[in-house]
């Protein structure tokens, strides 16, 4: 029997919401969630696309496609009608942490691949990437058919690596991070490319048939967490940059200025320390000393801590203004 589509509320779970689409007597082979801090817009407005897509299958819309697998989307944890925004305009109480996270693990962790979509920074703005929390060789595998641009692997450990990632750790499975621009604020063009990346997905995985993929040469770096290189602000000021994130940039190119705040002078030049893929960007002005302000994945075995020791002592990753 194949449902409907239907929107299904957790029994038992007040508020947590899913879209539950498939085979309804089969395990899910995917779920997806966004928005567990309630501000990640990005993820909620890819998911519910991917949703409302899922669904136009299901219903014979789409008559070329054909949904062979369950799916479960949970594009927010919101409690409430996201359109009227209740207690994010500060009426009414979210729900509790605890029973949001039993909620949504109960949902997720019989389905074999779980995808966790988010922007992990509300200073930062990051390119579209996979990031792989102590994977095993059929995550790293699996990780590369989204087709995005970079895969990086962190630590089991790593503090980004999020509570609901932890928690599905132990379960069967493959799990997923993908991430791509800013806590609070919506991307379109960021938008469009994770659609496109998890509608690959699902049609490389079986989920989807009928799908034609345009299957090129794809331009895919994998990274491990010792190729991550975070470059800090060496001055407090208001920091700009013209620069977009996912490029190229080479060592000892400028990756934006700091200004005085009052004088507006330029305080500082920030100085890429090492070439490589700029993976985020910060995009809150307002900084201090100490603040990062971009993270460079570097194709050479290499990072903050490895280049220091390498530079002469007093030695920057930013120029003083002349």
């Amino acid at each position: 029997m194949i449902n409907s589509g239907r929107v299904a509320r957790l029994r038992g779970q007040k508020g947590v919401l899913r879209s539950d689409i498939g085979p309804s007597e089969r395990t899910p082979q995917l779920a997806l969630v966004a928005d567990l801090d309630s501000n990640e817009l990005n993820g909620m407005f890819v998911l519910s696309r991917l949703a409302a897509f899922l669904r136009s299958i299901e219903a014979g819309e789409r008559r070329e496609l054909r949904l062979r697998e369950r799916v479960v989307i949970i594009p927010t944890v919101d409690a409430l009608d996201i359109s009227n925004h209740a207690w994010r305009a500060g009426r009414g109480h979210p729900p509790p942490a605890k029973a949001v996270r039993e909620a949504v693990m109960a949902i997720t962790q019989a389905a074999y691949y779980r995808v966790n979509v988010c922007a992990a920074n509300r200073d930062m703005e990051e390119m579209p990437q996979v990031l792989l929390y102590a994977p095993n060789d059929d995550e790293r595998a699996s990780a590369c058919l989204f087709g995005l641009p970079a895969v990086v692997e962190q630590p089991a450990d790593s503090d980004e690596a999020g509570e609901l990632m932890r928690t599905w750790r132990p379960h069967h499975g493959e799990n997923f991070v993908i991430c791509a621009g800013q806590l609070g604020n919506l991307q379109t063009q960021h938008c469009e490319i994770l659609f496109r990346a998890l509608v690959a997905f699902l049609s490389r995985t079986g989920v989807i048939d009928g799908l034609q993929l345009i299957e090129g040469e794809e331009d895919l770096h994998y990274f491990s967490h010792r190729q991550v290189c975070d470059v800090q602000a060496e001055q407090s000021g208001i920091f700009a940059s013209r620069l977009e994130v996912g490029r190229w940039v080479q060592a000892g190119e400028e990756l934006g200025q700091i200004y005085d705040g009052f004088t507006g002078d330029i305080r500082m030049h920030v100085i890429a320390p090492m070439a490589g893929l700029l993976a985020g960007l910060r995009r809150e002005p307002l900084l201090c000393a100490g603040d990062l302000v971009a993270q460079i994945l570097t194709p050479d075995i290499a990072c903050q801590h490895d280049a220091a020791q390498q530079r002469p002592e007093g030695q920057q990753n930013a120029r003083q203004a002349s």
